[in-house]
């Protein structure tokens, strides 16, 4: 029953992450003789993997447009991580210790924290034998950040100018002085190529 702090990442999560995601915060931990568990907090979102025997995995992940409240109940014996999200989605983690559980509300606190404008708050209720962490995510939520994904704009029509009109600026050009005789004749047979 181990806890390692940014370990090595596995390829099952390394093969998620968007370009340019920085995982800022992780920890794994390794239940009796079940796969590794994982928890990731990056700048963009929280995921969670549950390997599996055989190259199998479960995956989930949410970003913190969708988050809606990470709840820490840390009792005498044991914890329960719990971070709901819009769509109904709920990730109920039970095998953290009290430590990683507060190291964990606190690294999703600094991500939201890096990106919104307005700062998060975290309500802590402390009894004899528990204490309660609630992380809510602000009604508006406006980050700094652009969106991970940006649709493709339209590529901008440059309307090219007719051979015969430039072929009239070069001569205007050259009875001006502009241009030299030869430079005039070097433009003016590239412009007839184009007719």
């Amino acid at each position: 029953m181990g806890l390692e702090e940014n370990p090595k990442l596995p390829k099952s999560v390394l093969r998620h992450l968007e370009p340019n995601e920085r995982v800022l915060f992780s920890i794994r931990k390794k239940i009796s003789l079940e796969k590794p568990k994982w928890l990731l907090v990056t700048d963009r979102r929280i995921i969670y993997l549950d390997e599996k025997v055989f190259g199998r995995y479960d995956l989930k992940a949410l970003p913190y447009q969708k988050l809606e409240q990470v709840t820490v109940k840390l009792g005498v014996m044991s914890s329960e991580f719990i971070i709901q999200g819009e769509e109904e989605i709920t990730l109920k983690l039970g095998w953290m210790n009290k430590e990683e559980a507060r190291k964990a509300i606190n690294a999703i606190k600094d991500a939201l924290n890096a990106i919104a404008v307005e700062p998060v708050s975290i309500e802590v209720n402390k009894r004899f034998t528990s204490e309660t962490w609630v992380l809510k995510k602000p009604k508006e939520f406006i980050t700094r950040t652009m969106p991970a994904y940006q649709p493709a704009q339209a590529p901008v029509q440059v309307e090219k100018e007719d051979p015969m009109e430039q072929l009239k600026k070069l001569k205007e050009l050259l009875d001006m002085g502009v241009i030299s005789q030869e430079e005039y004749e070097e433009k003016r047979k590239k412009l007839l190529e184009k007719i």
